[in-house]
């Protein structure tokens, strides 16, 4: 039973890491913030979890519970970061806006700059 749980603990470590990685990866090799903040919301987040998943594998049972609520913590504050410096990006023109398929945002700030 140890043998196939440090089986599975390899395998969430090393693929998480590889997902930290292919993050570095992206966020290098994107070309505007909007890629940028794909790459590392995405990868970056499931790397983490992968690896809490894979050290939770490893440790006793009451350190699980951190483990968790960095998992939580994780979820919660990567959407809200990337909203915000994704909106802001924008604000500042660092995005091109010629690359985007639909800009929905642009309608929305030309409504709240009309105030309705």
């Amino acid at each position: 039973m140890r043998a196939a749980l440090d089986v599975l603990s390899a395998v969430l470590l090393l693929t998480g890491a590889a997902f930290c990685v292919l993050t570095a990866v992206g966020v290098l090799r994107f070309p505007d913030p909007v890629c940028r903040l794909h790459a590392a919301a995405k990868a970056q987040t499931l790397g983490v979890l992968l690896i809490l998943g894979g050290t939770a594998c490893q440790v006793s049972a009451h350190h699980i519970v951190s483990l968790a609520l960095v998992a939580v913590f994780q979820l919660a504050t990567v959407p809200v970061v990337g909203q915000v410096v994704g909106r802001t990006a924008y604000r500042t023109g660092a995005v091109h806006r010629e690359s985007l398929v639909a800009d929905e945002l642009e309608a929305r700030l030309a409504e709240d700059e009309r105030g309705g």
